[in-house]
């Protein structure tokens, strides 16, 4: 186990001073900002309840729960009873450490932002796949950008990305798989069909 922490600490020293350029200075803290992800959630939700009505409005429901299970598990179940302190906390790191944005207070294991984006991303393409086929696995360049950026601002490990991406998996593929068997596949309505 210490030295998986010990290969944690190295990459993360990797990613965020040894592979550091001034493109990703200037981007990656602002990619990590849900903020600039807002226009990308709202036009999925939009999307969503205009293509496929009742099951749309479902289908946003399980969404949005996913986000809940994965944020309140990180949240209350691990960041409060592993307590692994953020790299940017840590006295030992100070030297070397380039911090890009304010260091949050709370503790780091596992990130609720690789949890929630891979959550929502998993659910999405497990629900979605059927009509956009291979282009669905596009959805996964979205938390995997956020989790390197979390890694490269000085606020998580690798660890912690990877922790909050299995979570995001386990709940993602839960929800996915529950609203499939509930509601079955998304498909146009009868009367976009009788339209077309």
């Amino acid at each position: 186990w210490e030295r998986i922490l010990e290969w944690d600490v190295a990459l993360f020293k990797k990613i965020n001073s040894d592979w550091a350029n001034s493109v990703f200075d200037a981007v990656l803290p602002l990619l990590r900002n849900p903020y600039h992800w807002a226009p990308l959630y709202i036009f999925i939700i939009v999307f969503t309840l205009l293509n496929f009505k009742v099951r749309g409005l479902w289908w946003v429901v399980f969404f949005l729960a996913t986000v809940a299970l994965c944020d309140i598990t990180g949240a209350r179940f691990f960041k409060e009873n592993i307590e692994r302190i953020r790299p940017c906390n840590l006295p030992e790191l100070a030297d070397s450490l380039r911090l890009l944005v304010p260091c949050p207070s709370g503790f780091g294991f596992t990130s609720n932002h690789a949890a929630n984006h891979f959550g929502m991303s998993v659910f999405f393409f497990i629900t979605f796949r059927h009509l956009f086929k291979k282009w669905t696995w596009l959805i996964f360049t979205w938390p995997i950008m956020i989790g390197y950026a979390q890694v490269y601002v000085g606020v998580h490990f690798p660890g912690d990305i990877a922790g909050g991406a299995l979570l995001g998996l386990i709940y993602g593929s839960f929800t996915g798989w529950v609203f499939n068997k509930q509601f079955g596949r998304l498909t146009r309505t009868s009367e976009q069909e009788a339209m077309a």
